[in-house]
């Protein structure tokens, strides 16, 4: 999924561009409570994946070559996390005040932020990874970066961000299942550059639905959901091993256009407010947004492919 960091999101208002109203001083300038952005920095177990009907865990989908690029984004993704402030968290216990400060700062200096991405400037105040304990709670320092920040880029990097280990095995279970093939398909580079291209649509696409947002985008799942729109336009007949939650969990074969459709359709009744049930800090407008954009590159290759007579190659048993 792509997450929303939620951190204190009334003083996040404050700080934006026009509409500041703490004055400005050396040092301290601004502070936000530090306990309203725990919830948000822990890994979300409904994202948007994990709240599809049906969990893939393996495609019947023969592969002619090992999917290397697809290996390198999944160790690139544990090895981003494992070097992150979040790393040290876990399911079960919270980070102190300390943490979450430093974990703030860390997102706002790195990810993706909508109203930068569409202002193509960095947010004037930022948190500073310091916390200050008062008897009104627990605050973190927030004042004029000290760093050059570059939206474009930070969408990059945002890609390779999650909010937790839950939140990466998400991402990266849908990657393994769905993008070997995709991979397969167009081919090492291509569908490098195609991954990273899906990844920024999802994120602008999303920004410019929600430009005022100062919220972090993190996440491999706006790249991911290009791969899912690529693969149910590639290979909608593939069968794809899932467990169905009826009482426990059912493993079941099913078409890659009912898995991946079902996922879609998720995705844009959350993002359309139509449903809200589990929606928490997901940025689902970004998953639509990937999806689209994956789905018509899959349509573009397909049409390629029949265009220079090369029969497309069959999806496994069904």
């Amino acid at each position: 999924m792509i997450s929303r960091v939620a951190v204190a999101q009334g003083e996040r208002h404050q700080r934006s561009p026009g509409s500041l109203t703490a004055p400005v001083r050396p040092g301290v300038t601004e502070t936000w409570p530090a306990h309203q952005t725990l919830s948000g920095l822990l890994p979300a177990v409904r994202s948007g994946h994990d709240v599809c009907v049906v969990i893939p865990v393996h495609d019947l989908n023969p592969l002619r070559r090992t999917p290397w690029v697809t290996y390198a984004l999944l160790a690139a993704n544990i090895v981003v996390l494992l070097l992150t402030p979040v790393s040290l968290g876990t399911v079960a216990t919270r980070p102190g005040p300390a943490a979450v400060c430093r974990q703030a700062a860390f997102y706002d200096r790195y990810a993706a932020i909508p109203h930068e991405l569409v202002t193509d400037r960095p947010l004037p105040r930022v948190p500073t990874g310091q916390a200050v304990i008062s008897p009104e709670g627990a605050f973190c320092l927030v004042e004029r970066p000290s760093y050059h920040k570059s939206p474009p880029l930070s969408v990059l990097f945002s890609m390779f961000l999650h909010a937790g280990w839950l939140h990466l095995l998400g991402n990266m279970l849908f990657l393994v299942v769905f993008g070997n093939n995709i991979e397969d398909r167009m081919g090492k580079v291509p569908y490098l550059l195609f991954y990273l291209a899906c990844g920024y649509a999802a994120a602008y696409g999303f920004a410019a639905a929600n430009s005022s947002s100062t919220q972090p985008l993190i996440g491999a799942s706006g790249a991911i959901a290009g791969i899912l729109g690529a693969y149910i336009v590639l290979y909608p007949r593939a069968r794809v091993w899932s467990l169905v939650p009826f009482l426990l969990f059912l493993p079941l074969r099913i078409p890659a256009w009912i898995v991946l459709g079902l996922w879609f359709l998720l995705q844009w009744l959350y993002s359309a407010g139509i449903t809200t049930g589990g929606a928490g800090s997901v940025a689902y407008l970004a998953h639509v947004f990937g999806f689209l954009a994956g789905a018509l590159v899959g349509l573009a290759t397909r049409a390629a492919s029949s265009g220079t007579g090369s029969a497309p190659r069959r999806a496994g048993p069904g």
